[in-house]
């Protein structure tokens, strides 16, 4: 049986390249996922559901510390609260201060902690870096109408891994134009799975907002749950005007995704991603530092 492939990572804050080897890496994604039982099943809601089940029992919590110590997570970053089970800890929130959004109203910040692809322009042949259709605005979106605004413009993609923190921000003021929530399954969504299972971004369950932003015009916001992640929980009121910096939503444990579509003309992500991304290299990304602008 194959091993699980590497994926290479820029990591901007240290300013190196790094190799990572996450447990959401399954080797059946090297070859045929659809081929494989084991990952049609993990795919779907009910395993999930089972999954979440376990997770948020207090006989979970002994999971928290071997997780801390193999991922070397600096919990001093996080706020001191004692955890009754890992889904807990795997919500756990940042200490006030901790991460910062630009004060520049032109720069956006990043909605994620998480690793990111981006491109300066969405075509209509749009692919991913290492080939295939996952970043079909029309299906992401579920319809061609929606993905209209979009055409010609910058494209970011953000994967969190269970190992990241798991909570979305806003970054601008704003409102929520329209949402809707499409797609059943929980495939991963980590590089190589995108390579070989091209449908996996708009077949997996998603939440879509249509965002109108002061400073960067309208965008799609689209958060994608992954392999354990089928709960994506709206924290801040649809109905409700957000302002820079601001929780918008978590996603419940295992690993997740985030894509926006923006507008042409108004911004265009940073260059070190776009660089990166060229090479098919994601870049590790720390929650609010510029993204965009």
């Amino acid at each position: 049986m194959a091993k699980p492939l590497p994926l290479p990572v820029w990591d901007r804050q240290a300013g190196k390249l790094i190799t990572e080897w996450m447990d959401d890496h399954p080797t059946t994604y090297e070859s045929e996922p659809q081929r494989s039982i084991r990952q049609w099943i993990k795919s779907q809601p009910l395993y999930d559901w089972l999954i979440a089940a376990y997770q948020n029992t207090h006989h979970s919590t002994r999971e928290i510390e071997p997780f801390v110590r193999k991922y070397k997570i600096d919990m001093s970053e996080f706020e001191p609260v004692q955890y009754h089970s890992f889904a807990e800890f795997f919500d756990r929130r940042f200490r006030p201060g901790a991460r910062k959004f630009p004060s520049a109203p032109g720069e956006m910040g990043a909605f994620a902690e998480a690793r990111y692809f981006a491109w300066d322009r969405l075509s209509a042949d749009q692919q991913f870096p290492v080939k295939g259709y996952s970043l079909n605005a029309e299906l992401i979106l579920g319809n061609a109408q929606r993905a209209r605004p979009f055409m010609g413009g910058p494209v970011l993609l953000a994967r969190l891994a269970p190992v990241d923190y798991h909570r979305a921000h806003y970054f601008d003021d704003g409102r929520t134009l329209d949402h809707d929530r499409l797609g059943r399954r929980l495939w991963t969504v980590n590089p190589h799975a995108l390579r070989n299972k091209q449908d996996i971004l708009f077949v997996n369950e998603r939440n879509i907002n249509i965002l109108e932003t002061r400073n960067f015009g309208r965008l799609a916001f689209v958060e994608i749950g992954a392999l354990s992640v089928g709960r994506i929980v709206q924290v801040h009121p649809l109905d409700s005007p957000f302002h820079r910096g601001e929780e918008k939503s978590v996603f419940r444990f295992g690993g997740s995704a985030i894509v926006v579509f923006g507008e042409q003309g108004p911004w265009r992500p940073s260059d070190d991603l776009l660089t990166h991304t060229r090479d098919g290299v994601e870049t590790l990304v720390r929650l609010g530092e510029t993204i965009g602008a």
